[in-house]
């Protein structure tokens, strides 16, 4: 199993001093938010994707890809009526798969509810047609740029559209390309009426990301939701991937986040050895 960590748990830590303090707690892979560069990823230039680049593989770790993908963002909307708007959704999604590629990553995790959410007047079902038409818009260059678009179900607490795993694989569907797939997490599973293992197991071919995290907003380990189960599924599936870490309460500082997380994750899995 591969250990990631998002990089903006290290909030206003410089990317090379960040980048060594993960490789450092035993983490390989690191997983960016591109509004941590710039909030318009149009102004990332060549020379910033290689220096970032660089940086991550300085201190040994892998770009596991991007995720926040919406996040700082105006006029773009996945779900909008507006044929424009889903138009330019499109087109930044599509240029954060080139962003993704350049960093060395392989995965856009698409959450930001807040540029998803049901605007007024519109029905599910006709946000579901939306986002599929931008998602599909975005396919092209993901192939070419060889990058995978992971759809992020997440809980009530977060937003009114895909709130469970059956529907990202809903959405997914609508997209039909090798190239959309499901990215589950665990703070959202725990919302689900289904068990998260059970979550897993029914959505294992479609899964392509992992984020390990706790409903109270902190680290795998730091809550009350066991890991051993979650972790058992995964290895059941043959999931092969990368597990980040994504936190959304940074108030224990960084460090502490990413060395909890890592050594409960580890003793989890020494467990399951026994």
């Amino acid at each position: 199993m591969k250990f990631a960590i998002c990089n903006e748990t290290f909030e206003n830590t410089p990317f090379d001093e960040a980048f060594a303090l993960a490789a450092g707690l035993g983490y390989t892979g690191i997983e960016i938010a591109p509004f941590t560069i710039d909030k318009n990823v149009f102004n990332i230039t060549a020379e910033k994707r290689r220096e970032v680049r660089r940086q991550a593989e300085t201190a040994g770790l892998e770009v596991v890809g991007l995720h926040w993908l919406l996040a700082f963002t105006e006029g773009l909307y996945l779900t909008s009526p507006d044929a424009e708007v889903r138009r330019k959704t499109t087109e930044y999604l599509s240029e954060l798969a080139r962003l993704c590629a350049d960093l060395g990553g392989k995965v856009l995790v698409l959450g930001s509810p807040a540029q998803r959410n049901l605007l007024p007047g519109v029905s599910l079902d006709e946000a579901m047609q939306y986002a599929a038409e931008v998602l599909r818009g975005a396919m092209p260059v993901c192939a070419e740029r060889q990058v995978t678009l992971a759809v992020e179900p997440l809980s009530p607490l977060e937003g009114d559209f895909l709130l469970t795993a059956d529907l990202g694989a809903e959405l997914i569907g609508l997209v039909d390309s090798p190239q959309c797939r499901l990215h589950l997490d665990v703070k959202a599973m725990s919302s689900e009426e289904k068990p998260v293992p059970q979550i897993i197991h029914e959505q294992a071919s479609l899964l392509e990301h992992f984020h390990a995290n706790d409903p109270n907003l902190l680290g795998p380990g730091m809550g009350d939701v066991p890991f051993e189960p979650i972790f058992a599924a995964l290895r059941d599936v043959g999931y092969e991937g990368w597990v980040s870490v994504e936190v959304f309460d940074y108030s224990p500082g960084a460090e502490n986040i990413a060395r909890q997380s890592m050594e409960y994750m580890l003793a989890c899995l020494e467990r399951l050895k026994a």
